[in-house]
């Protein structure tokens, strides 16, 4: 799958990636950057990823697009 990082604590390592073709949100799993390029991800940042068992994002890896910003569609409505 491809999305979006919606949110992301590096402090607690959690985080939630909206996907780009039904707009769902998942909760980054904790091992969702075990073994990636990332260290950390900010929001806008484009990846792809797979679900576990859990339902949750694992697997986080660059996305195919460059990085264009943050999508208006994900940002509160506040800062649009």
């Amino acid at each position: 799958m491809q999305g979006v990082i919606k949110s992301y604590d590096p402090k607690s390592a959690t985080g939630v990636v909206v996907d780009d073709v039904g707009r769902s949100e998942y909760e980054l799993a904790t091992d969702a950057l075990v073994d990636s390029v990332f260290r950390m991800v900010r929001q806008g940042q484009r990846v792809v990823f797979d679900l576990n068992d859990s339902g949750l994002a694992t697997r986080l890896r660059l996305g195919s697009e460059i990085d264009l910003g943050t999508p208006s569609w994900i940002l509160p409505e506040e800062d649009q």
